[in-house]
């Protein structure tokens, strides 16, 4: 399977060197480039990505408009992943609340960047789970006591697959630790992103840190 990506940034010199990391692996391309969120839903109509490497911080349309706007209108989008200079900025969390699966620093190793990719087409694990719990204790700190969003009809096993997602552990993981097969996992993870209106894992611990069901440790 070749991974399609396309890159958003309003810097030539980050596109070029995101460039030659994708291109550089046999399983991914670049299909598209962009310089601002605005040219984002044209280019993804065209050349169908499979993943968005969007800069989270441009001068006309910034990512996480460009991104809440590829969720709500695209039937099947792309997974996007927002690149950002600064691991707690608001800009990211926002755009992770809004649908992206995760996020990136320009200053990533390489290695780090591919990984990301992979895993978010994957879907099995949440992509730096630890960092976005340190962004939503940051937020909830901001924000004072969570909101709740009402009560979620969870069963008592899906609470527990939704507390191990937030850990990061893939199904597989999930399914050891529980002494489940893995596509009985599957089955509540799909439950869960159903009941809490998610998109997919990293929308859904975004849901369950903000309305209390998980608390983030600082």
């Amino acid at each position: 399977m070749n991974i399609g990506v396309l890159l958003v940034d309003d810097e030539e010199l980050i596109r070029a060197g995101l460039r030659a990391i994708v291109d550089s692996e046999p399983d991914l391309s670049v299909v598209g480039e962009a310089a601002d969120g605005a040219e984002v839903p044209g280019l993804v109509a065209r050349v169908h990505p499979d993943v968005v490497l969007m800069d989270v911080r441009m001068p006309s349309v910034d990512g996480i408009r460009a991104t809440e706007h590829l969720v709500s209108t695209v039937d099947s989008p792309p997974k996007v992943v927002v690149v950002t200079t600064f691991e707690n900025d608001d800009y990211v969390y926002d755009a992770l609340r809004v649908g992206a699966s995760g996020f990136l620093l320009k200053r990533a190793r390489p290695e780090e960047i591919i990984a990301a990719i992979r895993t978010v087409v994957s879907g099995d694990s949440l992509l730096f789970p630890a960092a976005i719990r340190r962004l939503a204790a940051a937020r909830q700190a901001k924000a004072g006591a969570p909101k709740r969003l009402g009560a979620v009809p969870l069963t008592e096993r899906e609470a527990e697959v939704l507390r191990l997602v937030a850990t990061g552990l893939s199904n597989v993981e999930i399914a050891e630790k529980l002494f489940l097969g893995v596509q009985t996992v599957k089955t509540h993870v799909g439950n869960i992103l159903a009941k809490l209106g998610a998109r997919d894992r990293t929308q859904a611990v975004i849901k369950a840190y903000e309305s209390g069901f998980i608390t983030p440790s600082t």
